[in-house]
């Protein structure tokens, strides 16, 4: 009996063995098949949760592999994980959220699960009415008044303010902020657009102290100046740095005090700052300013000549408008009437359609001129300033040639007011020069 016994659990022994053999080779088959291979990398895909994982030849084990990508889309900072999920960065919460589409909530359902709305709901009892009571009428409370303004001091966690002394006295405040923007960037006034430093002077001498105030946008770069800029040298000067204290001088006066900013100086703040970390360039590689895309063409035309007769201006711009509408599309075509060296403007539609309106027009004669052509640098400004007595003469002399036009018509009264609001809101904007008539 005992040697069956042993002849039974050794034949179970060896089938228990075959199937574990079994069992081991159909999971390696199953495995090789859910394997590839990219380049010398071997990457396993899991069949049921479809994360990949790639082959450590360091730890010989299995490492989830990376999938995280960054992107963008639709003017949007995109982030997806290594699950496949796809975040959109929100500029005004400062934080990233899922885009909420079908593959999302299918993957949410499936792991948390989902309420089934099909079920009936049990019946629920009947509500018993309460008897309503009177109402008590609440005292009238006024509200405490707003406490007056009073100086107050800035922690060191909102203060962006450094204050920077033993500076070379040859200093100028383009070398200033070049040496303060080595750690981080400098903020910019809303309303002048000029750079928030501050060169201290002598009030008797007006020469430079050798102190000056920086203001930065970010925390981070005080206390990044802090640990690189102080101590440094500076055309042989070794610069001190520390945060900057204010302290009031007198007794305080609330009218003294900043206005608060308007929400629309706030959002245009908001948009200079996002625009200056923003990591993408301000134009590409190889593509043209958009000013490049404007003609200045000078010695058209004598000022005089309007003040004899208005519609020259209409003649002016309609003919340059033809005579460039040859190299490209005219997209407008200003007259600045009052401005001595004669100059109109042409705004063409791409900036080689610009280069060919200066090839056409420079030296070339009009009207028993000698015309010049250039692009546009992007900065001078040709507009001349009217005065009053200006204006109305100017407006006097529309409405003679305007009603002059309408009796020629036979007094369509309909264009004749319409001609004359254009007439009245164009000396609105201090120069005939600007008289953009679209011809």
């Amino acid at each position: 009996m005992a040697s069956e016994e042993k002849i039974i659990e050794a034949e179970e022994q060896t089938i228990n063995a075959e199937n574990v053999k079994e069992e081991e080779l159909e999971s390696n088959t199953a495995k090789t098949e859910n394997v590839h291979y990219e380049g010398d990398i071997a990457v396993y895909t899991d069949p049921a949760t479809k994360y990949q994982y790639i082959w450590s030849k360091e730890k010989e084990e299995w490492v989830a592999r990376d999938n995280t990508k960054y992107g963008f889309e639709d003017d949007t900072h995109t982030y997806t994980d290594n699950e496949g999920v796809k975040y959109f960065w929100d500029k005004e919460k400062n934080a990233w959220f899922p885009k909420l589409d079908d593959e999302f909530m299918a993957r949410y359902q499936l792991n948390y699960g989902f309420v089934d709305n099909t079920t009936e709901e049990a019946p629920k009892e009947p509500v018993v009415k309460e008897e309503p009571k009177p109402k008590v009428e609440p005292t009238t409370k006024r509200k405490a008044p707003p406490p007056e303004p009073t100086w107050f001091e800035i922690d060191d966690e909102h203060n962006t303010n450094v204050y920077v002394t033993n500076l070379p006295l040859s200093l100028t405040e383009e070398e200033f902020v070049d040496f303060m923007q080595k750690c981080g960037l400098v903020m910019r006034d809303v309303s002048t657009g000029k750079m928030k430093i501050k060169l201290y002077v002598d009030p008797e001498t007006k020469n430079f102290k050798g102190d000056a105030l920086c203001t930065y946008i970010r925390v981070e770069s005080v206390n990044l100046a802090l640990d690189l800029l102080d101590g440094s040298e500076l055309k042989g000067n070794k610069v001190k740095i520390e945060r900057a204290k204010f302290r009031m001088k007198g007794e305080f006066d609330p009218k003294l005090k900043p206005k608060k900013r308007k929400s629309k100086d706030k959002q245009k703040l908001k948009r200079m700052q996002e625009k200056l970390f923003d990591w993408r360039p301000e134009k590409l590689i190889g593509e043209r300013a958009k000013h490049e895309k404007v003609v200045i063409v000078k010695n058209v035309f004598e000022s005089a000549m309007f003040d004899v007769d208005v519609s020259l201006i209409l003649e002016f711009q309609q003919d340059l408008r033809e005579e460039c509408s040859k190299c490209g599309t005219v997209k407008k075509v200003i007259i600045y009437d009052r401005h001595p060296e004669g100059i109109a403007q042409v705004n063409m539609k791409e900036p080689e359609e610009a280069d060919a309106v200066v090839l056409l027009l420079n030296g070339r004669w009009f009207g028993k001129r000698l015309l010049s052509a250039e692009i546009w640098d992007g900065r001078t400004k040709f507009k001349i300033a009217e005065t009053d007595s200006q204006i109305s003469q100017r407006i006097d002399k529309w409405e003679k040639y305007l009603e002059g036009e309408d009796k020629k018509e036979g007094g369509n009264t309909k264009d004749t007011s319409k001609n004359r609001n254009t007439a009245k809101d164009q000396s609105d904007g201090g120069n005939a020069a600007n008289v953009n008539v679209t011809t």
